[in-house]
């Protein structure tokens, strides 16, 4: 699969699972297939519309508006089957590691086909990995997920981000690093959530009290 090829499969991909994370949000909300709608197609092209906006790229779902249809589907799709599931939470969080690790691939590589450095390319892979679902979780009244302690979040996607900076400069194929880009990212969120990987986190401390 050439590296043009693989970029949208993966924006499709990542606006698919995205879409239904949206759509569990909307339904722990109590929404109308409507508002199902809105939350799943918010949220599964918000972190590519940032990245495009950022990038000066025409937005991609303007390009092509199938993006959107297939928000829309796998919206509909939930409003009628987020009954069968006894925990919709859990499910919303395992789809959402999985979209997250393909997004940030998905930004990563629109990044790279652009030319740009290192850095922006993995600001772009984190920036469209996190921003659909921090969208959703505040429209959603749900606390972010991005914003959870204690677990591996933007890490995940700064850390899958960076595996391909790196691959590439060790002389990869970019679709093969790409590919591993995914793999990182849902390996570390994965394990946060299972064995409970984690950074340090700040803990204030109380104020020196002068002699």
């Amino acid at each position: 699969m050439t590296p043009d090829a693989l970029v949208a499969a993966l924006d499709y991909g990542s606006v698919l699972v995205f879409a239904l994370t949206g759509a569990l949000v909307a339904s722990r909300a109590q929404l109308d297939p409507v508002g199902f709608v809105f939350m799943a197609s918010l949220t599964a092209v918000g972190g590519g519309t940032l990245r495009d906006l950022i990038l000066g790229r025409v937005v991609f779902w303007v390009a092509q508006p199938a993006y959107v249809l297939i928000a829309a589907g796998a919206a509909l799709l939930v409003f009628w089957t987020a009954h069968l599931f006894e925990s919709r939470y859990r499910l919303l969080v395992w789809l959402d590691s999985v979209a997250l690790a393909v997004a940030v691939a998905a930004g990563v590589g629109v990044a790279m086909e652009s030319g740009l450095g290192p850095v922006i390319v993995i600001i772009m892979g984190v920036v469209t990995g996190t921003f659909g679902g921090l969208m959703r979780d505040v429209v959603g009244n749900e606390v972010p997920l991005v914003l959870k302690q204690g677990e591996l979040y933007l890490t995940a996607a700064f850390g899958g981000a960076a595996s391909a900076v790196i691959l590439v400069w060790a002389g990869l194929q970019a679709s093969q690093a790409l590919i591993a880009c995914a793999a990182a990212a849902w390996v570390l969120r994965a394990g946060s959530m299972i064995w409970g990987w984690r950074l340090p986190v700040y803990r204030p401390r109380p104020p020196r009290s002068r002699g």
